[in-house]
């Protein structure tokens, strides 16, 4: 049986290494799979076009799609028309699978005003990335109503980690600002993105149809600024107005997704950022 991973960038190939090692075939599909480890049988694969055939024994399929662009356009064509072409390749091929998982986002909710987000928080994008993610999300559950699969949308944080060190690289450089304005964000480890990508695609029961996948700890921006610039020995960054952010001020919660088992080896971001600091865990090209 096998665990087809669709779009296996960085959070993909870490969530295929992982599988891997617990003894899953996994199949990545990305337009460079020479970039993939051994560990991961790589396929040539653009989501936007002619699909390659899907294996019948896939059992399990992961879609972890990325924007080549920061544009609507760019972002329909990866999340929605990403997506629609596997779901026809996985008709074309006549395969059904036993669960389907969907790499989103917690942009879905908009800005709430520092207030709390769960699973039960309406959706209010008020930005194009939240919108079509939103829709990208809609297509999948209203495709595979009815059907003998099993579908979840996993709605991450902001991702940092082995290569994704914005706020580091904006401490080192001076270039931080401290919002005069206090602002809530959410965030999550690159590897406990993984993680959670593996636990809810392979737990038992079913999982439910919505998570979101962000540590323990909502943190305010400034609190974080202060943080790294203190662990690497640079002052403070000075506070001022700053533009307000695509993700919105407020407070998501993870607690449904700890009920279902799982445990976050970063909990919040001072865990995390101190194993980056550390130079723990791989950068996947």
């Amino acid at each position: 049986m096998s665990v087809l991973i669709a779009g296996c960038g960085d959070v993909g190939t870490e969530t295929g290494l992982r599988l891997a090692r617990a003894g899953h075939h996994v199949i990545g599909w990305r337009r460079s799979p020479g970039k993939l480890p051994d560990q991961i049988e790589g396929v040539a694969a653009d989501l936007t076009g002619e699909l390659p055939p899907v294996p019948g024994d896939v059992h399990t399929v992961i879609i972890a799609v990325a924007a080549t662009a920061h544009s609507p356009s760019a972002y329909r064509s990866a999340y929605v028309h990403g997506l629609a072409n596997v779901l026809d390749a996985l008709e074309r091929d006549a395969v059904s699978p036993r669960r389907i998982l969907f790499v989103s986002s917690t942009a879905v909710y908009g800005d709430a005003g520092g207030r709390a987000v769960d699973e039960s928080t309406p959706e209010a994008p008020g930005y194009f990335t939240g919108q079509i993610l939103l829709e990208a999300e809609a297509l999948l559950f209203r495709r595979l109503a009815g059907t003998a699969t099993s579908v979840t949308s996993l709605r991450l944080g902001g991702i940092y980690g082995p290569g994704r060190t914005r706020l580091i690289d904006q401490i080192k450089s001076g270039r931080a600002v401290i919002p005069d304005q206090p602002r809530h964000t959410n965030r999550i480890h690159r590897d406990d993105a993984a993680a959670a990508i593996v636990h809810l695609a392979t737990m038992a029961p079913e999982p439910d149809p919505v998570y979101l996948g962000v540590d323990t700890e909502p943190a305010e921006l400034g609190e974080v600024l202060r943080f790294l610039a203190n662990e690497l020995g640079l002052a403070e960054p000075s506070t001022g107005h700053v533009a307000s952010a695509r993700g919105g001020d407020k407070r998501c919660s993870s607690l449904a997704l700890q009920a279902t088992g799982f445990r976050f080896t970063y909990p919040s971001y001072r865990e995390g950022y101190r194993a980056v600091l550390a130079g723990t865990g791989t950068r996947h090209a």
